[in-house]
């Protein structure tokens, strides 16, 4: 598309800040809606698979990401006691890294540098009050009172996503699968070079993940009541008595949960909206249009290559409608596949039935995933 475009990206977050910057950077004028008062992150850290770390460089924030992070390479199981059952080469897409864990607060540093230098006009404490599409564009009144008419509106505002609502209503809410994460943030043993992950017949999993040369945490997945919280004054004690059965290194790294506040515990949830991603100039993207479970650690990286290809689409289609059109046919298989496979593969791991189409699914693995995910997308 020769033009420039105006957009809005409602969201600040991983994927929004994503595409603004590769937007902003190919002259289009972008503006994001964050309802937060300021660009940080909740929570403890994530894993850039390769093909995340893929669309970093070509946003021109890889150098950024690796110098906060930690590069890794290798994929440890073990069994629950705590023996090597297999060290597993992790492949690369291209010369990027083949993963690098990272503080979610140290990534949203990263990204809001790179959309602020890029020009992007992030706009707190606000989201999208009203939109009226034409055939030309949208117009849309924010919350805190700016109006303003864009040739495109996207969606990341994530699993909860409120323009999700305003395009489906209540046909496509957050499906809660049964089980939780726990995660705590923990000085990084000099042994967890990469993710070590222990699982078996425990109906649970446990893996240690290094964040930075200092830092790793520890996260564990475990079956819970839908309106389960953890006693803010015993949350460690709860993690240790769902993790009691493991032993080796994550026995050693539970040993310095001390502090229940720094718990972090999350429900797993998904969402599949079924009907196209994209309606006229509006499109969802990210966990807004496809959450996932963690289990191939490709919920960010799914986000991020939402945006690059979003960008892509639109440098190559003759208008916003073609583009749309275009990005979603690229995307869609992918993603679902993602998800099919990350939810299988939760049942899997913590012994619920599974059906015939996931049993298929599973053939491929976790190895045979990450292969499939270093391809081009």
């Amino acid at each position: 598309m020769s033009r420039s475009l105006r957009v809005l990206v409602n969201g600040g977050g991983i994927g929004g800040l994503t595409l603004a910057t590769a937007l902003a950077k190919r002259g289009h004028q972008v503006d994001v809606a964050e309802l937060r008062e300021q660009l940080e992150a909740l929570g403890v850290g994530i894993i850039q698979p390769s093909n995340a770390l893929h669309v970093m460089r070509e946003i021109g924030v890889l150098e950024d990401c690796l110098a906060v992070g930690f590069e890794w390479e290798v994929l440890t199981i073990c069994d629950p006691a705590g023996a090597t059952l297999a060290r597993i080469p992790q492949p690369r897409m291209g010369d990027a890294p083949a993963n690098n864990g990272i503080p979610r607060p140290a990534l949203a540093r990263v990204l809001a540098d790179a959309a602020a230098a890029a020009g992007v006009t992030v706009r707190f404490g606000t989201t999208i009050g009203t939109l009226c599409e034409d055939a030309h564009g949208v117009e849309v009144a924010l919350t805190d009172g700016h109006v303003g008419r864009y040739d495109l509106v996207v969606g990341f505002d994530g699993i909860g996503s409120p323009l999700r609502r305003h395009l489906y209503g209540d046909r496509y809410l957050p499906e809660y699968t049964g089980f939780a994460n726990w995660r705590v943030t923990l000085p990084r043993s000099p042994e967890v070079q990469g993710v070590v992950m222990s699982s078996g017949n425990l109906r649970a999993k446990a893996l240690l993940t290094p964040i930075s040369a200092e830092r790793m945490y520890l996260g564990a997945v475990f079956a819970e009541a839908e309106d389960f919280r953890p006693d803010p004054q015993r949350a460690h004690e709860q993690l240790r008595e769902r993790l009691a059965g493991f032993g080796g290194p994550v026995a050693e790294a539970l040993a310095g949960v001390t502090d229940p506040a720094a718990v972090v515990y999350s429900r797993i949830s998904q969402v599949t909206v079924e009907e196209p991603w994209h309606v006229g100039r509006i499109v969802l993207a990210g966990d807004a249009a496809h959450a996932s479970t963690p289990h191939l650690a490709q919920g960010a990286a799914m986000a991020v290559e939402d945006a690059l290809v979003l960008a892509q689409s639109l440098d190559a289609a003759d208008g916003v409608p073609a583009a749309l059109a275009a990005w979603e046919e690229r995307r869609r298989p992918r993603a679902m596949w993602v998800q099919a496979l990350s939810r299988a593969i939760l049942k899997q791991e913590t012994g619920a039935p599974t059906t015939p189409e996931e049993d298929e699914l599973l053939k491929v693995g976790i190895p045979g995933a990450a292969h499939v995910l270093v391809q081009p997308y």
